[in-house]
């Protein structure tokens, strides 16, 4: 359930690298040497933005695999990874999807999937999710990690922060060159308050993108939900998985793929969290009866 935060700052981190390298190409020397052109710094914004949302979405399952030290089950040993491997696999064909490649890694319970096609995705669960949860449990985790590839969630969410990325590229931009000529009077071209300014301002923006990202991410959490119920027959699984996470301490997993809000945060904290509240989630399966 880590993949979205991975993804948010691999895409961050992206974005920042390209707008380094766009600035040594002189990308924004000649977007202003004779005025701000909107027009061409808008279609720099589209690549740019756009580009840091694919690569990130394109590196994602290597990505998480080294940020996890996951291990990709190639030949199951033993009857728990068979079990492990049979499962998301069956999973897998009744939601008419790829069969995805089955990973293992050493934490406290969680799980997330990833990848930037629903035919060769990843779903990695922790030992310690293994070691806490029933079968049932855990297939109803597998279940809902499977709905998030089967829905194409992180193809969405790339096109989602890529438009945003492009607002990202072309505000700060605009702010810069605004308080370049206004704040610090440059006459000439562009001076260090425009790079400044625009490197200020992508972290602003960006964080404030984040929040937006999020926002969809709890919708889609829902979803997921719902279509482990339905993929298992019956919500009474998913519902005793979310209320065992409810009471154990949030996997402790790199800071890359550190997740707000898996039991739900109050205050500013909750506008970051990529899950709703468990309490809510539990409800809504609940009213599916």
């Amino acid at each position: 359930m880590k993949r979205i935060v991975l993804f948010i700052a691999t895409n961050l981190a992206v974005v920042l690298l390209l707008s380094v390298v766009a600035s040594l190409l002189g990308v924004d020397q000649f977007l202003t040497q004779n005025g701000l052109s909107l027009g061409n710094l808008l279609g720099f914004s589209l690549v740019f933005g756009f580009g840091g949302a694919f690569i990130s979405l394109l590196i994602s399952k290597q990505a998480a695999l080294w940020s996890t030290g996951a291990h990709v089950i190639t030949s199951p040993e033993g009857a728990h990874e068979r079990w492990l491997v049979d499962t998301v696999h069956r999973l897998a064909d009744k939601a008419n999807i790829g069969r995805p490649d089955v990973a293992v890694y050493e934490g406290e319970p969680n799980a997330f999937a990833t990848g930037a096609f629903k035919n060769s995705a990843l779903v990695a669960v922790s030992t310690g999710l293994l070691q806490s949860m029933s079968r049932d449990e855990v297939e109803a985790v597998l279940g809902h990690e499977i709905t998030h590839v089967s829905n194409g969630d992180m193809v969405t969410l790339t096109l989602i922060q890529g438009v945003l990325n492009t607002f990202v590229f072309f505000l700060s931009r605009v702010v810069g060159f605004i308080v370049d000529k206004a704040v610090f009077r440059t006459e000439r071209g562009i001076g260090p308050g425009y790079y400044i300014t625009v490197m200020v301002g992508q972290i602003v923006f960006g964080i404030l993108a984040s929040i937006i990202v999020m926002y969809f991410s709890r919708r889609r959490e829902f979803r997921a939900d719902a279509g482990s119920a339905r993929l298992l027959g019956t919500p009474q699984p998913m519902i005793g998985a979310l209320m065992r996470l409810g009471g154990m301490q949030p996997g402790a997993l790199p800071q890359a793929l550190a997740s707000a809000g898996v039991a739900g945060s109050p205050g500013w904290g909750a506008l970051f969290a990529s899950h709703p509240p468990i309490e809510e989630r539990i409800a809504a399966l609940q009213q599916r009866g």
